[in-house]
Protein backbone atom coordinates (compact mmCIF):
# COMPACT_ATOMS: atom_id res chain seq x y z
CA UNK A 1 0.00 0.00 0.00
CA UNK A 2 1.41 3.37 -0.32
CA UNK A 3 0.65 6.96 0.86
CA UNK A 4 -0.42 9.74 -1.20
CA UNK A 5 -0.50 12.93 -0.43
CA UNK A 6 -1.60 16.44 -1.74
CA UNK A 7 -0.63 19.29 0.90
CA UNK A 8 0.11 22.45 -1.02
CA UNK A 9 2.17 24.42 1.51
CA UNK A 10 2.93 28.74 1.31
CA UNK A 11 6.08 28.45 3.39
CA UNK A 12 7.04 32.70 4.23
CA UNK A 13 9.85 33.68 6.69
CA UNK A 14 11.72 36.95 7.27
CA UNK A 15 15.43 37.56 7.59
CA UNK A 16 16.53 38.52 11.19
CA UNK A 17 14.86 42.36 12.41
CA UNK A 18 13.31 42.17 8.55
CA UNK A 19 16.82 43.68 7.57
CA UNK A 20 16.62 44.47 3.83
CA UNK A 21 19.97 42.04 2.88
CA UNK A 22 18.69 39.83 0.11
CA UNK A 23 20.03 41.56 -2.59
CA UNK A 24 18.51 40.97 -6.06
CA UNK A 25 21.55 40.30 -7.86
CA UNK A 26 22.52 37.33 -5.23
CA UNK A 27 19.16 36.13 -4.95
CA UNK A 28 18.95 33.18 -7.82
CA UNK A 29 21.85 31.68 -6.13
CA UNK A 30 19.77 31.23 -2.88
CA UNK A 31 17.01 29.98 -4.25
CA UNK A 32 18.55 27.37 -6.09
CA UNK A 33 20.15 25.97 -3.15
CA UNK A 34 16.93 26.03 -1.53
CA UNK A 35 15.17 24.26 -4.70
CA UNK A 36 18.47 21.95 -3.95
CA UNK A 37 17.34 21.24 -0.13
CA UNK A 38 13.83 20.57 -1.02
CA UNK A 39 14.79 17.92 -3.88
CA UNK A 40 16.97 15.94 -1.33
CA UNK A 41 13.83 15.82 1.26
CA UNK A 42 11.75 14.12 -1.93
CA UNK A 43 9.56 17.84 -1.67
CA UNK A 44 8.65 19.40 -5.05
CA UNK A 45 8.90 23.08 -5.79
CA UNK A 46 6.39 25.32 -7.56
CA UNK A 47 8.06 28.31 -7.09
CA UNK A 48 10.49 30.48 -4.86
CA UNK A 49 10.81 34.00 -4.92
CA UNK A 50 10.90 37.10 -2.68
CA UNK A 51 12.21 40.51 -1.40
CA UNK A 52 14.94 41.77 0.06
CA UNK A 53 13.70 41.41 3.31
CA UNK A 54 11.87 37.58 3.13
CA UNK A 55 10.78 34.53 0.69
CA UNK A 56 7.79 32.61 0.34
CA UNK A 57 8.03 28.73 -0.88
CA UNK A 58 5.69 27.38 -2.67
CA UNK A 59 6.54 23.00 -2.02
CA UNK A 60 4.58 19.90 -1.64
CA UNK A 61 6.06 17.89 1.11
CA UNK A 62 6.55 14.34 1.12
CA UNK A 63 4.55 12.48 3.05
CA UNK A 64 7.80 11.22 5.10
CA UNK A 65 9.03 14.92 6.24
CA UNK A 66 7.84 17.45 8.57
CA UNK A 67 7.27 21.16 8.01
CA UNK A 68 9.00 22.44 10.97
CA UNK A 69 11.91 20.07 10.51
CA UNK A 70 11.82 21.19 6.54
CA UNK A 71 12.12 25.00 7.27
CA UNK A 72 14.65 24.45 9.97
CA UNK A 73 17.14 22.39 7.50
CA UNK A 74 16.38 25.23 5.25
CA UNK A 75 16.90 27.90 7.56
CA UNK A 76 20.36 26.53 8.75
CA UNK A 77 21.92 25.06 5.92
CA UNK A 78 21.05 28.29 3.84
CA UNK A 79 22.42 30.84 6.31
CA UNK A 80 25.78 28.55 6.28
CA UNK A 81 25.81 28.91 2.70
CA UNK A 82 25.25 32.56 2.79
CA UNK A 83 27.89 33.11 5.45
CA UNK A 84 30.94 31.25 4.00
CA UNK A 85 29.82 32.12 0.32
CA UNK A 86 29.28 35.33 1.81
CA UNK A 87 26.08 36.27 -0.84
CA UNK A 88 24.42 38.53 1.12
CA UNK A 89 27.25 40.54 3.01
CA UNK A 90 25.04 42.42 5.90
CA UNK A 91 22.76 39.02 6.45
CA UNK A 92 22.78 38.10 10.14
CA UNK A 93 20.22 35.77 10.12
CA UNK A 94 16.76 34.78 9.60
CA UNK A 95 13.92 35.45 11.89
CA UNK A 96 12.94 32.44 14.48
CA UNK A 97 8.80 32.30 13.09
CA UNK A 98 7.71 31.25 10.07
CA UNK A 99 4.18 30.98 8.25
CA UNK A 100 3.12 28.20 6.82
CA UNK A 101 -0.27 27.91 4.92
CA UNK A 102 -2.02 25.28 2.93
CA UNK A 103 -3.98 25.82 -0.44
CA UNK A 104 -5.82 23.56 -2.42
CA UNK A 105 -3.81 22.14 -5.53
CA UNK A 106 -5.83 24.84 -7.59
CA UNK A 107 -4.76 27.13 -6.03
CA UNK A 108 -1.25 26.70 -7.67
CA UNK A 109 -1.05 28.98 -10.46
CA UNK A 110 -2.36 31.68 -8.90
CA UNK A 111 0.04 31.43 -5.97
CA UNK A 112 3.23 31.14 -8.31
CA UNK A 113 1.80 34.30 -10.29
CA UNK A 114 1.67 35.98 -6.56
CA UNK A 115 5.17 34.54 -5.72
CA UNK A 116 6.75 35.64 -9.20
CA UNK A 117 5.37 39.45 -8.76
CA UNK A 118 6.24 39.75 -5.40
CA UNK A 119 8.51 43.14 -6.28
CA UNK A 120 5.73 44.78 -7.63
CA UNK A 121 3.04 43.38 -4.29
CA UNK A 122 6.02 45.34 -2.32
CA UNK A 123 5.34 48.48 -3.31
CA UNK A 124 2.47 49.28 -1.27
CA UNK A 125 2.44 46.20 1.29
CA UNK A 126 5.37 45.82 3.23
CA UNK A 127 6.46 42.55 5.23
CA UNK A 128 4.30 43.08 8.05
CA UNK A 129 1.31 43.86 6.77
CA UNK A 130 1.78 41.05 3.92
CA UNK A 131 2.23 38.59 6.67
CA UNK A 132 -0.80 39.62 8.91
CA UNK A 133 -3.18 39.65 5.68
CA UNK A 134 -1.79 35.63 5.27
CA UNK A 135 -2.77 35.01 8.91
CA UNK A 136 -6.19 36.73 8.65
CA UNK A 137 -7.11 34.51 4.96
CA UNK A 138 -6.27 31.56 7.28
CA UNK A 139 -8.31 32.39 10.42
CA UNK A 140 -5.06 32.18 12.55
CA UNK A 141 -5.46 34.42 15.63
CA UNK A 142 -2.01 35.95 16.77
CA UNK A 143 -0.66 38.85 18.86
CA UNK A 144 0.70 41.67 17.09
CA UNK A 145 3.28 42.00 19.49
CA UNK A 146 4.79 38.81 18.74
CA UNK A 147 5.45 39.44 15.45
CA UNK A 148 8.45 40.54 14.40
Amino acid sequence: MSTYTQILYQIVFSTKNREHTLDKESQKELYQYIWGVLKNKKCHLYQIGGVTDHLHILTHLHPSISLSSLIKDIKLSSSELIKLNKIFPNFSGWQECYGAFTYSIKDKDKLITYIKTQEEHHKNKNYKEEFIELLNEHGIEFDEKFLL
